[in-house]
């Protein structure tokens, strides 16, 4: 009986490292969510590694704990890949910019959300999914008089970016072809600096392959932008998805490592960050955390403080 255990448990968790594995073979859209889990995943695989040693000690049961423990340790080497070298240590930030999925049915929390957004001290503030803040738009216009989007009621309040400076250049554009209206590009003056701010709200990785859609038209947006760069957003992906990661290598992006978890929330610090603050050189960022409190949005939002290379070039968005 010990042995039918044995085998049938190894059967199944030797299926389970092999989904995990296709990583490296192929970027198929309907694993891809999985990906994003490949550390949590590696670690239960370890677990249940463990537990069939437990069962009966086997060379093949060691097999899979060492493919187990590398998957985890590839998952973390990953996530370094894109780490902000230390910078601007002890040196004021340049701006300060909040990232925040609100979520489209949190309309009972909205009047808390607009007060935390007015005491976030954010010098930029990126909202999704911002309809429940449609009743309080001219409380947050007092504070940031410069915004994009929610002009025409809240049938137009998806994506709504505020800021306490004016925009030198403004566009609202779709990526993909599932929704509109889901990327804004500005940029802004900050005393003499200029940086480029990009907003992008994809789709679930599982939804068909419309995030690679809409991953190809990102690119090509951010190619046409040189200077100094923020993309944020939700992005419904980890930084260690192969498509993400595609993206972060093609742009040259940098964020903080380990980036705060954001989802599930009842996850808390041990989920997974699928929403993102991301930098481009020269600019650099010099703290990324999250938010003390969700306010109901299924997503964790986030705060980010940046800091411009000295030898950086200003140049605006073109």
């Amino acid at each position: 009986m010990r042995n039918i255990v044995y085998w049938i448990l190894s059967a199944f968790l030797t299926l389970a490292i092999a989904v995990v594995s296709l990583r490296y073979l192929t970027n198929f859209w309907l694993l891809s969510f999985i990906y994003s889990f490949q550390i949590h995943l590696g670690l239960t695989f370890a677990a249940v590694s463990l537990v069939i040693l437990a069962v009966k000690r086997h060379a093949y049961g060691f097999a899979l704990l060492l493919v187990s423990l590398l998957l985890t340790a590839h998952g973390a080497i990953m996530l370094r890949e894109f780490a902000e070298d230390d910078r601007g240590t002890g040196t004021v930030p340049l701006f300060r910019l909040m990232s925040f999925n609100v979520a489209i049915d949190n309309w009972k929390n909205s009047t808390a959300i607009a007060d935390m957004v007015i005491a976030s001290n954010a010098d930029v503030v990126n909202l999704l999914e911002a309809k429940p803040l449609t009743f309080h738009l001219q409380r947050l216009f007092k504070v940031y008089p410069y915004h994009i989007g929610c002009d025409n009621g809240k049938d137009s309040c998806d994506t709504l970016v505020l800021s306490k400076r004016p925009f030198a250049i403004r566009q609202v554009a779709s990526i993909g072809s599932l929704r509109k209206d889901r990327l804004v590009a500005a940029s802004v003056d900050f005393g003499g600096q200029t940086v480029n701010l990009v907003s992008a709200h994809l789709t679930k990785p599982y939804f068909d392959d419309y995030q690679i859609e809409e991953l190809e038209d990102l690119s090509k947006a951010l190619d046409a932008i040189s200077g100094p760069l923020v993309l944020s957003g939700d992005f419904n992906s980890s930084s260690i998805a192969p498509s993400i990661q595609a993206l972060l290598r093609k742009q040259k992006l940098k964020t903080m490592a380990p980036e705060p978890a954001t989802w599930p929330i009842a996850a808390g610090r041990f989920g997974i960050a699928i929403d993102h603050i991301f930098a481009r050189a020269p600019l650099h960022l010099t703290s990324l955390k999250r938010l003390d409190d969700n306010l109901g949005s299924n997503h964790s939002g986030l705060i980010a403080e940046f800091v411009v290379d000295k030898s950086g070039e200003t140049a605006p968005a073109r």
